[in-house]
């Protein structure tokens, strides 16, 4: 009798571990996490058709003029008839907003490790990074148009402006917080401070970096609308800034709701992008990805 037990007890796990039951696993696996997706989702959804449907039955009860709140439905139908001029503007902005971005990570990061590799030249220079983030930018936007020229390259530069700081101070805090037991075990195998840095300080920065990463995104996106107010063209190129201008000015006011929309996408789109890198790049080390990959 006690061997039968023995073996049906043994037997059990071995059945647990047949393919059909491995196979059935990673389905269910599949399932538990669509479902917690869709829970998550469901909130905001809701919210969001309470909203808008709330709003249009205000402005339709109201009576609201729609040059002073235009309801959902004059926003999207204001959107359509204008699509063509909005996708110009959008890709325009786009355009110039990662330029920009682009440019703030390329001298952000680099000027960040030129100033960790010197405390003096940390000490010299980053007190004028911190004098050039707090000038306003539209106080030297007409300096960068006389310098430039009104058109895509002020728009870049100011764009350049807003999302450098970020990129700089985040990856500079990021290459002074490197573990020092780890820089004196490089320094016991005789590494050179390039092999330092780019060996250990800047990997150990990754985090900073994609930190300074999701706000500069997001600030290029507003310095590039900023700048097509200030030293943007018109025409058939302009950006969203040019389209809000235009639209404001004529009290388009669904279209200038429908080019506020479109520029919130466009960061939102943005900072999504730059999440994924960030994804990428620390999900299969960094606590910060790990618990979210695994929820």
């Amino acid at each position: 009798m006690r061997e039968e037990i023995a073996a049906e007890s043994i037997a059990l796990p071995l059945r647990s571990a047949s393919p059909n039951g491995a196979a059935a696993a990673p389905g269910a696996g599949r399932t538990t996490r669509l479902a917690a997706r869709l829970r998550s989702a469901l909130p905001p959804a809701v919210a969001f058709l309470v909203v808008i449907g709330g709003w249009e039955l205000f402005c339709r009860l109201a009576g609201m003029k729609p040059y002073l709140l235009p309801k959902p439905s004059d926003i999207v139908a204001a959107a359509s008839a204008n699509a063509s001029n909005l996708w110009v503007s959008v890709y325009t902005t786009m355009s110039e907003a990662v330029l920009g971005f682009l440019l703030s990570v390329l001298l952000g990061v680099g000027l960040a490790i030129a100033l960790a590799s010197s405390k003096l030249v940390e000490r010299s220079i980053y007190p004028y990074a911190i004098v050039m983030q707090t000038i306003p930018i539209v106080a030297i936007a007409p300096i960068i148009v006389i310098w430039f020229g009104a058109g895509m390259n002020a728009i870049v530069i100011i764009a350049f402006l807003i999302g450098f700081f970020p990129m700089l101070s985040n990856t500079l805090i990021g290459l002074n917080s490197t573990d020092h037991n780890m820089k004196n075990l490089f320094h016991l195998y005789n590494a050179s401070p390039l092999q330092t840095m780019f060996r250990l300080r800047l990997p150990a920065a990754l985090p900073f970096i994609v930190a300074g990463l999701k706000i500069s995104c997001t600030l290029a996106v507003i310095g590039a609308i900023v700048g097509e107010y200030i030293a943007g063209i018109g025409g058939g190129k302009g950006g969203l800034g040019y389209a809000i201008t235009v639209a404001a000015a004529r009290l388009q006011t669904a279209y200038l709701f429908a080019c506020g929309l479109a520029a919130s996408l466009l960061g939102i789109a943005f900072f999504l992008l730059v999440s994924r890198l960030s994804k990428w790049l620390l999900s299969s080390w960094h606590e910060s990805e790990l618990n979210s990959s695994e929820g």
